[in-house]
């Protein structure tokens, strides 16, 4: 660790769920704060490294970070809470079941943004997600690089605010076809768009009022949104189903704004 951590290393962005008590309060937020930032120190040394990289898919990457990530978050996690549940997105793509159960379950993306992180693109982070009933409860979200405090924006109209989302993994027509089709009909009733090319992090991107409107269908895993959910939602915004029902962390959709532009975005991604 060198000086430098006092401007940009401690970078975490926490959030606590109405559900938990006080007295909860310190167990379940010490402790994934400080294996994010553990697992942010591993990420930050092999940043400007040359990474060793495997293909998950055809685009999809995954690199010994990751991996060294998630032994490392799971680890320090187990510590202190061995009864819990945990789903983490590299130990799901070696086959390990991912079912999300009623019990205290800790969901993790040890590295969000593989991508970047492989190209030297800053915009990476850790998340990490409790969820107690299957609701999203304990959030953190933890860029390494990168120093930023988030709010939600107070944007009212459609047609001013900046959409993020992402075009996922898949690279067959019908998939290309659908989210292709939906971005032209969204780009008439938006400021512009962007693609950051990290989940977690396009969720924070709203609730520090960055980027006022998000959705994404077909993403990862819950890893993806499970740390994100509940920041917006604890900043004040909303996470949603596009659709506009009810957000399922098990569903692969979700889509999150600030209250006065909801109506109206899942409007608009109906069409």
């Amino acid at each position: 660790m060198d000086n430098r951590e006092d401007i940009i290393s401690f970078t975490y962005l926490v959030s606590i769920g109405n559900s938990l008590n006080l007295d909860s309060l310190s167990e379940f937020l010490a402790s994934p704060v400080d294996a994010a930032k553990k697992a942010g120190e591993t990420i930050r040394k092999w940043f400007y490294q040359t990474k060793n990289v495997v293909h998950k898919g055809e685009v999809d990457l995954v690199t010994e970070t990751d991996k060294a990530c998630e032994d490392l978050i799971f680890n320090l996690l187990k510590q202190h809470f061995p009864t819990h549940k945990f789903i983490g997105e590299e130990t799901a793509a070696a086959g390990r079941a991912a079912d999300l159960t009623e019990e205290p379950t800790w969901i993790v993306d040890p590295l969000d943004g593989t991508t970047n992180f492989v190209h030297g693109f800053p915009f990476v982070c850790v998340s990490i997600g409790l969820t107690i009933g299957k609701i999203a409860t304990v959030g953190v979200v933890y860029n390494p690089i990168i120093n930023e405090l988030f709010t939600v924006s107070s944007q009212t109209e459609l047609v001013k605010s900046l959409l993020a989302t992402e075009v996922g993994t898949k690279r067959d027509k019908l998939t290309i076809d659908s989210s292709t089709n939906r971005i032209n009909s969204l780009l008439f009733k938006v400021r512009s768009l962007q693609m950051s090319g990290s989940c977690a992090l396009d969720l924070c991107g709203i609730a520090c009022g960055r980027v006022d409107l998000f959705y994404l269908t077909g993403y990862g895993g819950p890893w993806d949104v499970a740390g994100g959910a509940v920041i917006i939602t604890e900043a004040g915004g909303l996470v949603y189903d596009p659709s506009g029902k009810d957000f399922d962390i098990t569903s692969p959709r979700i889509a999150a704004s600030n209250p006065h532009l909801k109506d109206s975005f899942v409007e608009a991604l109906q069409q």
